[in-house]
């Protein structure tokens, strides 16, 4: 398949019993771990400062498959701060991502914009910018305000190889949500969940936003609109953002399942956990709890 679905991040202590087995295995690694199953995790660290190159050497050392994929969030610094950027940005946060990029495992880099960056010509700017400072990687905008959703939007996009980001997010008056517009040779579509009490409260966490599981009927629509930019993309990566307690990676595990007709392989914790929502989508291998023995 051309369409890859994975969760975004691994790290999180809410998944503990939930997706990972709990007492761990001695050495157990969660990305290890993770990479049995899906085929692309979108890496959050790097969205809130830049990483050393050791530290992404070691995930490429860790990934089950050598066509395991990463996406990786963008500096914020490049994205929410005021202040121009400069050169030293671009080679920090370059550095860090530079072993993903030789060993080909950079599928997309995730320029991820606040609500409130309207379209205007200043902000077209900054995209501009962005993209000439990573004029060679995989760039994919997520534009949450609805001001940027016109065919003249998607055309600069196209214009200047800038993929597009689909979303689905809580919905208000002002917001993009449920699209499938391919701009570049990487689809993107990001599930953040539809939790509108706290996803407008400026005192939730991010746990809090993401706290919200899907429904068939909530998902069924996306089957096709994937399939769709699936013929117009050369890759496309559904990633589920409503991380709180692995709903995310049961909501696009359904999807994978939708789509492809099979049964699909899940942690078996996960499994025990979401059992209901997880019947008829996903099995529990029997080779998991060798998987262990090798982590």
């Amino acid at each position: 398949m051309t369409i890859h679905f994975g969760p975004a991040g691994w790290s999180y202590t809410d998944w503990a019993g939930i997706v990972y087995p709990k007492p761990r295995p001695r050495g157990f690694s969660e990305l290890a771990f993770l990479s049995h199953y899906f085929d692309v995790i979108e890496i959050n660290t790097t969205f809130y400062h830049p990483i050393g190159s050791d530290m992404s050497k070691g995930w490429i050392r860790k990934v089950a498959a050598g066509d395991f994929r990463f996406t990786a969030k963008l500096w914020q610094r490049f994205t929410h701060d005021a202040e121009p950027f400069g050169a030293e940005d671009i080679r920090a946060y370059r550095e860090g991502i530079e072993p993903l990029i030789h060993h080909r495992q950079l599928a997309a880099v995730l320029v991820q914009f606040a609500w409130s960056f309207s379209e205007s010509k200043e902000n077209r700017g900054r995209l501009e910018r962005i993209r000439e400072a990573f004029k060679d990687l995989p760039l994919v905008v997520e534009l949450r305000h609805i001001s940027w959703n016109t065919p003249e939007v998607m055309k600069f996009l196209k214009e200047r190889r800038l993929g597009f980001c689909n979303i689905d997010q809580p919905e208000s008056r002002g917001a993009i949500s449920n699209t499938s517009y391919v701009t570049s040779p990487v689809g993107y579509v990001r599930f953040h969940g539809r939790n509108r009490t706290a996803w407008f409260n400026s005192k939730s966490t991010v746990a809090e936003k993401c706290d919200y599981l899907y429904s068939l009927e909530e998902l069924k629509p996306w089957v096709d609109r994937i399939k769709g930019m699936e013929k117009e993309a050369e890759d496309v990566f559904v990633i589920g953002n409503n991380q709180f307690q692995g709903k995310g990676m049961v909501n696009v595990l359904q999807l994978k399942s939708l789509m492809t007709g099979k049964l699909v392989e899940a942690p078996g914790t996960l499994i025990e956990h979401y059992s209901k929502e997880l019947a008829g989508f996903a099995s529990n291998p029997a080779r998991q709890p060798e998987l262990f023995k090798n982590l």
